[in-house]
């Protein structure tokens, strides 16, 4: 039993912890009528949407094909680092920082290979770092560029247009940062290279799937931009994908939405115990930004958006504080360990030179970052 159990908590760790946290909170809390307000069924809904919708568009091939197109057209070495990297940057912006780090950094293996071992080893880490913070970064911009947004924004009752314009500035600000990272990172090895592709991606053979995708993902950003029902566009993403592909459902991230619902439940018991709502509106009032980067560091920054937003009401520099906060330590961004366990996969002697190099690209991009939200949030 025990040897069953050990790897699911390893695998599945925020998950276990949002759970455990919402049972430990009813001990104190007993279940009642209540509870069924903690749960934003809205949010939950439109995660299941984009992820089905996603999962369906990674298996038509599109993006792959995307990027395949742009490097056809690639000649020296840093042109090909910033395609790699910006394909995550702003991909992630429309398919979330996840789906984006799954699609592109395997994709990166390939490229890497074809223009040689040597500059596949030289490369390899400081490509796959600089996806994963594109990637983190990329995803601000948008209420659906991660998990943490696209609840926020629905709890703050921003405009699509006040969202975009919030996350903006410190999206271009992190894209002239990556641009020169990258620069800096290829000033070494800059030699010309051709990319060709042994077996091209073909799309003609998917063009219903394609199309039926696109067009739920269409639907999913009219839902956000509250134009269409959420109960509809629930409804019609799931006909939909029992339509153009079943197997989409076997791919959505499930444990995301319990562990969504596991918090739920923590912060609606934890906001009914005077003591430690008080407690907690203290530390983080006033202190969003700090505070939120600061959580981010250690429990990630999806489970400090779901925690911290129940204690105050300023949500802008909260925002601003989870995206921010995804940069840091290895697990301030779950998107993070996606690209870390890929690279390990694909090659293990790394994985020291790996951890040093994001563990400090990361830290230079947060410093800045931050520095750039105390200036604009004064």
């Amino acid at each position: 039993m025990r040897e069953q159990i050990i790897p699911i908590i390893k695998r599945e760790t925020v998950l276990c912890a949002a759970l455990a946290l919402a049972v430990l909170s009813m001990l104190f809390v007993p279940p009642d009528a209540e509870y069924i307000s903690y749960i934003d069924f809205r949010t939950l809904a439109l995660l299941f949407c984009l992820m089905g919708v996603m999962s369906g568009l990674q298996k038509t091939g599109v993006f792959q094909w995307i990027a395949q197109a742009l490097l056809g057209r690639v000649r020296k070495t840093r042109q090909l680092v910033w395609i790699l990297v910006l394909l995550c940057f702003f991909s992630s912006m429309a398919v979330t920082n996840d789906v984006a780090l799954i699609t592109f950094v395997p994709f990166t293996f390939t490229v890497l290979s074809l223009i040689g071992a040597e500059a596949k080893r030289r490369l390899i880490v400081p490509a796959v770092v600089l996806q994963t913070i594109a990637a983190n970064l990329g995803s601000m911009l948008t209420p659906i560029g991660n998990p943490q947004n696209l609840y926020l924004y629905g709890r703050a009752g921003l405009s699509l247009g006040a969202f975009l314009l919030l996350m903006l500035p410190y999206t271009l600000v992190s894209l002239v940062l990556i641009l020169i990272w990258s620069a800096l990172q290829t000033r070494s090895c800059n030699v010309p290279i051709k990319v060709s592709f042994d077996g091209e991606v073909r799309l003609s053979g998917k063009a219903v799937p394609l199309a039926g995708c696109l067009a739920l993902f269409v639907l999913a950003l009219l839902t956000v931009a509250r134009v269409v029902p959420c109960g509809l566009t629930l409804g019609v993403t799931i006909a939909g994908l029992l339509l153009i592909d079943r197997s989409a459902f076997a791919r959505i991230d499930y444990s995301l939405l319990l562990t969504f619902a596991g918090f739920f439940v923590f912060t609606g018991n934890m906001g009914r115990l005077p003591a430690f709502h008080d407690f907690l509106q203290r530390i983080v009032s006033g202190h969003e930004l700090l505070t939120a980067v600061a959580a981010s560091q250690i429990i990630s920054n999806v489970p400090a958006a779901l925690l911290l937003s129940g204690f105050t009401d300023n949500l802008s520099p909260l925002i601003a504080g989870v995206n921010i906060g995804g940069l840091g330590t290895l697990i301030a961004s779950m998107a993070s360990l996606i690209s870390y366990k890929l690279v390990i996969r694909e090659e293990g002697a790394v994985k020291g030179a790996y951890f040093r190099s994001f563990t400090a690209a990361n830290l230079c991009f947060l410093v800045i970052l931050l520095l750039f939200a105390f200036i604009r949030l004064r």
